[in-house]
Parts: structure tokens; C-alpha cells; sequence
């Protein structure tokens, strides 16, 4: 999520001002405040998503049989009702599922460049990006193909639990869509704030501005044209979003407006199951998602070049180890720059990125006393035998099953354009590809040539879901997070946090971070989360601290305790609600 306007930047201050950690320095500052959610723990099963209707459907299928993937269906398809800036079944994203023997999976349900995409699509005849409709994040062509419900089915038919029906986990939030639901006070404000993006767009405009009478706090948000589409999906399965009424209907709004996505595309559209990346950090299994999501690939990375030094000696608060997390993000995503990319499409040096061994040539670039300029940082170099708007969710079953999955349009609100007649929101997703390399997208990120436009291709994502293991190789806590490339540094803060620090989960997501990406060559920091000694340290050390702070990304995780209960955590920087029985 973006920092867009003074409104949205003082709300990320207010949030962050409410934090409550374990740190006398932070304790000092910070008063009580309202954007405090419990940590609610439960014996049986645990569901934690940015909104308490979507939770509650995910327990409700939980309590009735279900297991963790038919929950986390349900919660995926109720956020595209309740949390329609981010939930989607106009996107894609990634689910991460570890069973109860050991084994895991990750299915990649990512948009994919529709059949007519080329190279050049968003760049006029002098070579510089396209800006508003026809670019690649805003308007009909910034859509990839949707993947989110074709994941779902996928999941669903392979690794349900076989005792609940695929209606049964469609019908909740088509019921929530036809009768509407009570808006929060962020939500109503958030379509004042993104009026720029919808308004040019009929249906957004009816649906989510109410043709510019915005609705107001408490008041009901009824999307019927979105309950029709449910009620296909309902009866006729997700295959009737890809080959039937709504698939045309998707070609034709697509066709009259200058869009690429076709019947074709759409009928064509496949995910693939993937191995998930496994990496160790002090003796802690930490299973994650493969390419074409770089946000395993860097997390691991940085975490491989944090493991030489000692940050439990260290306050989480202190320059010595902010300097640290700092240069080791930076190398990280000066990888990402370069090796990134679709696996089906190029070659990713996936293994020797996460390597330990890969990480001690980086590591030994990092000077203890000093920042490395970016514009010093190049990416690895390898040897001839060498072998990223978003929501996230967790849910937890009562066999201990566990599901990470984040999913997402892209920008809030995606590309802006709800397709005529269904109520689906589409996705911006074409942005993250490289559409002018060296230029920065949309988060400032430079993304090399393996991430460039093809047909059928998917593009590079930062989304991160995340399960670590205790040292005996049993679920510890599973968390992902919502944020762009600030997504990655959360998750790998909160990693840090609870193995380093020996933070609990609630701590842990809730500690203030900070985010570098290598380029542009800043560090994004919260306030009070960088204490005034550590700031000019860090500035002494050479940091460029940007000069307005905000709030790095917003996280989202489900804790097992040592007697087996689930605690579901949301973080402090959002809403929404974790759910348990």
C-alpha cells in the first residue's frame, strides 16, 4: 500500500503512535490508542484476515468440517466483497499450505501477460512510459489474466478437505455481496482518497463512488452485480469464470475498451503447483514461496547474511543493528534487479541466491562501520558451477494444517476498472513487469530482463507467505504482509524478531521497522521506531533517511504456542480481525 496523501500519511503516523512493544524508549513515547487488536488464541483451529466477515466465514468452515484450504477459499473469496481494494477474484497471488506429515506445497496462481502483449506496450514512440489510461497502472491494459479462482480450484480440488462443497464455501460472500455490509471509516475514506482512479470508469463509479455521493461510515455497500457473478460461481464452478458467461463478459469490456485479455486468454489461463524454497536460520526451517515471487528469494537471502553476526546481543532499537538489517536488504535487492523473474520463462540461479555460501562473498562486502553507497552495490556475480495492492492471510486447522496465502490487484483498487456487468475489480499487475528497463514501476523498483513483457508470461511479485518451524521441525508461526517490496522487509523483520529477539508473534509484527530496497538509496523508517541516537548514528554511518517516515507494509500471522493453541495476530498498521474456536 502506498503512501498517496496527507491524509494516508497521517493515519500511518497515528497507527504507528499506538504501538505497544516491550522497549523502554518506545514505551516512553507512545501513548494508548485506538488501532489496538487483540491476540485472540484458540484450542481448535485460528483464521486472522484484514476483515472480521471474512475471519468469521473462515471459521464458520472450519467449525463445519472443513480444513484449512477450504477456509482459506472461503476467506479469499469473501475479501473480494469486504476488502475490494485488495481482496480479489480480479487478481492472483500465492498460497503456501504445510500438512501435518511434513509436507508442503505452493501453489502460484499469478496473473499472466495476456496473448497480445509486447515488449514495449507501455512506452510511447520516444521510449518513455505511458501515464494514465492505456499505461501499466491504470486502465483496461494494465490487467494481466486473473488467477485467483483457478488457484483456488486447484487447492480446493486437490487438497480440500472432500466434506465441504465448493458452493458452500462460494455462497457466505455472495450473500455478503447481494445485502450489503456496514463500511468501516477507512474504508469510506479510502474511496474519496482513490476517486482519481475509479471515477473515469462506469461501473467503479457506481459501485464504489455512488457516482461521486460518496458513502459514509456505517453505511451499506451492496454490490449486486458482484452477487450475480458469485451465483455463477456458486453453481457452475471457477471454471464458469474462465469459459462462461462471465469470461465473456470480461472479452467484450476488454474488447470495447481498448483491453487485451481475451476468451482465449482467459480459457487458457493454467496455475502451477510449485516446491516451496526451504531455508535454515539458527536452526529454524523457514518454508517459503519459489519464483516468480521474489520475496523468498530476498528474505532468505538477507537472513543468510545476518546469521554470522550476533543480533541477539543487540537492542532491536539500537544503530549496530539497523546498519546491519539495512545492508543486508540492500545487497538482497540488488539481486532481485537482476537474477528475477518468471522460472518458466528464464533461468533463476534460485539456489545459488540462497545459498550460505553465496551469502558470505555478499556479507563480507558489508562494512560494520559504514554505509556502501547503492550506487556501489552491484549484484553477485555467478560462478560458472553456481546451481513482490496486497492482502495477506493465515489460517490454522484443528489437525494442524497450515495455510499462508497472499494474494492481490496490485495498487489499492487495482488497475481502477470494474468490468461492465460483474462487479469484478481488475487488476494492475502488468506494472510489475519490467516495462522500461533501468525506470522504476510503480514501488521505485528497477527490474532487470528476465522480468520484461512476454505473452503468457507471469510478473515478478514481492508477496512473501512465510511458515517457520520450531528447531524440532513443528509449526512455530506462519505470517505474510500486504505493502509492495516492503512486503519482503516485514516479513524478514518479523523473522528477525521472534528468533533473534525472542519477541512473540503480537511483538513481533507490531515492532517498528524499516525498509531499504537498494534503489532509490533511502531507508523508509517509522516514527518512534528509529530513536533519535539511532537516527544519527545511522545518518553518521552514511544512511540517507528519508525525511518524511511512514509505515513499512502491515503484517498479518497465526502463532502456535507450546501447548498447542493458535494465536492469531493482526497488525497494529491495519485492520481486521483474527477468529478462532
Amino acid at each position: 500500500m502506498r503512501i498517496t496523501s496527507i491524509r494516508a500519511f497521517c493515519a500511518g503516523l497515528l497507527v504507528i503512535a499506538t504501538l505497544v512493544v516491550p522497549h523502554s524508549f518506545i514505551r516512553a513515547q507512545l501513548p494508548a490508542g485506538p488501532y489496538i487488536h487483540e491476540a485472540p488464541s484458540a484450542k481448535n483451529a485460528m483464521v486472522a484476515s484484514q476483515h472480521e466477515i471474512a475471519s468469521q466465514i473462515g471459521v464458520d468452515v472450519l467449525r463445519r468440517g472443513g480444513n484449512a484450504i477450504d477456509a482459506a477459499i472461503a476467506v479469499g473469496i469473501a475479501l473480494a466483497v469486504v476488502y475490494p481494494e485488495a481482496g480479489n477474484i480480479g487478481g492472483g497471488g500465492f498460497m503456501l499450505i504445510r500438512f501435518p506429515d511434513g509436507r508442503s506445497t505452493a501453489i502460484d496462481y499469478r496473473e499472466r501477460a495476456p496473448k497480445a502483449a509486447t515488449e514495449r506496450m507501455f512506452l510511447n514512440d520516444n521510449g518513455d512510459p505511458i501515464r494514465g489510461e492505456g499505461s501499466s497502472t491504470v486502465g483496461y491494459r494494465a490487467s494481466g489474466v486473473p488467477g485467483t479462482l483457478a488457484g483456488f480450484d486447484m487447492a480446493f480440488r486437490k487438497y480440500g478437505s472432500g466434506k465441504i462443497k465448493w458452493r458452500d464455501l462460494i455462497r457466505p460472500s455472495r450473500e455478503v455481496a447481494q445485502r450489503g455490509f456496514k463500511l468501516s471509516k477507512r474504508f469510506a475514506d479510502l474511496f474519496v482518497e482513490y476517486k482519481g482512479r475509479m471515477e473515469p470508469y462506469a461501473d467503479s463509479d457506481r459501485i464504489f463512488l455512488n457516482r461521486g455521493r460518496y458513502l459514509k461510515e456505517g453505511e451499506l455497500l451492496r454490490q449486486p452485480e458482484l452477487a450475480a457473478t458469485l451465483s455463477r460461481i456458486e453453481r457452475a464452478g471457477a471454471s464458469e469464470f474462465y469459459k462462461g458467461r462471465t469470461a465473456k463478459l470480461i472479452a467484450a469490456d476488454m474488447k470495447a475498451n481498448n483491453g487485451l485479455i481475451t476468451e482465449a486468454d482467459l480459457r487458457d489461463y493454467l496455475p502451477v503447483e510449485r516446491t516451496p524454497l526451504v531455508g535454515d536460520y539458527r536452526g529454524h526451517k523457514i518454508i517459503t514461496m519459489p519464483p516468480p515471487s521474489s520475496g523468498g528469494v530476498v528474505m532468505l537471502q538477507t537472513l543468510n547474511m545476518l546469521e554470522a553476526f550476533d543480533l541477539a546481543s543487540m537492542d532491536p532499537a539500537s544503530p549496530e543493528r539497523w546498519h546491519l538489517v539495512i545492508e543486508s536488504m540492500k545487497r538482497a535487492f540488488a539481486d532481485r534487479a537482476e537474477y528475477a523473474g518468471d522460472p518458466d520463462h528464464a533461468d533463476i540461479p534460485t539456489s545459488w541466491l540462497i545459498s550460505k555460501d553465496y551469502a558470505a562473498t555478499r556479507r563480507a562486502s558489508i562494512d560494520t562501520a559504514k554505509a556502501t553507497p547503492s550506487s556501489a552495490i552491484k549484484f553477485g556475480r555467478q560462478t560458472p558451477d553456481g546451481s513482490m495492492d496486497t492482502t495477506h492471510y493465515t489460517v490454522v486447522d484443528k489437525d494442524g494444517i497450515v495455510v499462508s496465502n497472499t494474494y492481490t490487484i496490485n495498487d489499492l483498487f487495482g488497475s481502477g476498472v470494474t468490468i461492465k456487468g460483474t462487479g469484478i475489480l481488475m487488476n494492475d499487475e502488468m506494472d510489475d513487469f519490467t516495462t522500461a528497463p533501468g525506470r522504476p514501476n510503480l514501488f521505485e523498483l528497477i527490474q532487470g530482463e528476465r522480468n520484461i513483457i512476454k505473452p503468457g508470461k507471469r510478473p515478478l511479485s514481492s508477496m512473501t507467505p512465510t511458515i517457520v518451524l520450531t528447531k524440532d521441525g513443528k509449526p512455530w508461526f506462519a505470517v505474510g504482509a500486504r505493502g509492495g517490496p516492503r512486503i519482503i522487509t516485514a516479513v524478514t523483520q518479523t523473522v528477525i524478531n521472534m528468533i533473534d529477539h525472542k519477541m512473540d508473534l503480537r511483538e513481533a509484527i507490531d515492532f517498528p521497522r524499516a525498509h531499504h530496497q537498494w534503489l532509490p538509496d533511502s531507508v523508509r523508517w517509522e516514527p518512534v521506531g528509529l530513536p533519535d541516537r539511532t537516527r544519527r548514528e545511522l545518518t553518521a554511518k552514511g544512511h540517507n533517511l528519508i525525511a518524511n517516515p511512514g509505515y513499512v507494509a502491515s503484517a498479518t500471522g497465526i502463532m502456535i504456542s507450546k501447548d498447542g493453541r493458535r494465536v492469531g495476530v493482526i497488525d497494529r498498521r491495519s485492520d481486521g480481525k483474527a477468529i478462532g474456536y
